[in-house]
């Protein structure tokens, strides 16, 4: 299916020709180089139809059937149909998908089940954890108490001695399991034994794995925790956006922390669009797709570490791998950079028990364009390439240019 956006002759094109030259240059970006950065991916041209809709002019602040505006039966008919997807994928009692972002899904959890000053335990920043896990820069920071927990520092997996004894200790009033940053799948089943004992809410934030979960390639945290949270981009492959996922008892307190509490009008162009993704996503299609990314990351990861790289945890479960390039003799802020100008672009991150950064990487953006398991060795060879020297970056870049042109993202 082709994307059409026609800018050389539509309306924006006579009547701003300055942004129309800034979105095509935008779409030839993203054409021709690796689009590596985790959290990114490219939606369908349906879920990009419906954010263009005019349901982007319609205020409906509330909920379907409860607006404070009038107009909203189409609306409400959009809503619907992403809240009941919702719900059936991923076998949830409730659904809200009004959240604007997953930072938002997360805070409106919080504001479900807690209050200021309360103890929270979560994956320490320094260990992949999210800027909502509690950095003093962010509100989950200022307004809570949060304890970290990490990783071991020989396996780079979760501790989870650590994770017990620290709850035993603070009684904290919710556990969060989830990440940023962290490439192994998560034990649900644990982190609700831990929540239990202890009388904690077990809050999932499922960001990065949620659409690995719909396609049946990552274990699902519904049925162990009290609020589940995540974006409906990354892998989910729709509109940048977040949702909430709960059980019936707790819907009531999560709709009124979304709206009034944390938000006001929906934007409706945006969940229609998540209801197109959760459509897309129900689909044999959707879970091939889903079980390729996760392939395409254990290749990519096995090929950076016999490049020399560091591969934390020693490989991946999910789409999202985490390496350190200093065995290359490069830091990883040195890294991005010298990356970028070839064209691979991706992140850095935090990596535990040391003060440098490395580097963030996932496969479902180029899962998407159609690559697989042949060209993740290529991937590694290129990026290896750069960070020794061995290939200068504008004779790389042309190396992605012929890569990408085989798999435009958007085919014309």
């Amino acid at each position: 299916m082709t994307v059409t956006h026609g800018l050389e002759a539509d309306v924006l094109r006579r009547q701003d020709p300055e942004l129309a030259d800034v979105l095509l240059g935008e779409r030839e970006r993203q054409a021709t180089t690796l689009q590596l950065i985790a959290a990114e991916n490219f939606t369908s041209p349906a879920v990009l139809a419906a954010l263009g809709s005019p349901l982007a002019n319609k205020y409906a602040e509330g909920y379907p059937g409860a607006r404070h505006h009038g107009g909203c039966e189409i609306a409400d008919v959009a809503e619907r149909l992403a809240v009941d997807r919702a719900k059936s994928l991923f076998g949830a009692e409730h659904a809200n998908v009004q959240a604007h972002s997953g930072s938002s899904a997360v805070l409106a959890a919080y504001a479900a089940l807690l209050r200021p000053g309360d103890t929270v335990l979560a994956l320490g920043l320094p260990h992949g954890g999210h800027l909502t896990h509690g950095s003093p820069a962010n509100f989950s920071g200022r307004w809570f108490d949060f304890v970290g927990y990490g990783v071991d520092a020989e396996s780079g997996l979760i501790d989870h001695d650590q994770v017990r004894a620290l709850a035993r200790a603070h009684r904290p009033k919710a556990i969060v399991c989830g990440s940023t940053a962290y490439p192994r799948h998560l034990d649900h089943a644990f982190f609700r034994e831990v929540a239990d004992e202890v009388g904690a809410y077990l809050i999932a934030d499922a960001a990065h794995p949620i659409g690995l979960v719909a396609g049946g390639a990552a274990p699902s945290p519904v049925p162990y925790a009290d609020v589940v949270c995540a974006t409906t981009h990354k892998v989910l492959r729709g509109p940048r956006g977040g949702m909430i996922l709960c059980g019936a008892e707790l819907a009531g307190r999560v709709d009124r922390a979304v709206f009034p509490f944390t938000q006001g009008g929906a934007q409706m162009h945006t969940i229609a669009a998540k209801a197109v993704a959760f459509g897309e996503a129900a689909t044999p299609a959707f879970a091939a797709y889903a079980h390729q990314v996760v392939a395409n990351a254990r290749v990519l990861a096995a090929a950076l570490a016999a490049e020399g790289l560091a591969v934390t945890t020693g490989g991946t479960d999910t789409h999202l791998i985490t390496v350190d390039p200093a065995p290359l003799g490069v830091d990883g802020r040195t890294a991005r950079g010298r990356l970028a100008a070839a064209g691979l672009v991706l992140d850095c991150c935090a990596l535990p028990h040391a003060d440098a950064r490395g580097l963030r990487l996932g496969t479902a953006a180029v899962t998407t364009q159609g690559m697989g398991e042949r060209e993740m060795p290529v991937v590694a060879g290129l990026l290896a390439s750069v960070l020794r020297g061995g290939t200068e970056a504008a004779r790389a870049r042309e190396d992605v240019r012929e890569l990408t042109a085989a798999f435009p993202p958007y085919p014309r």
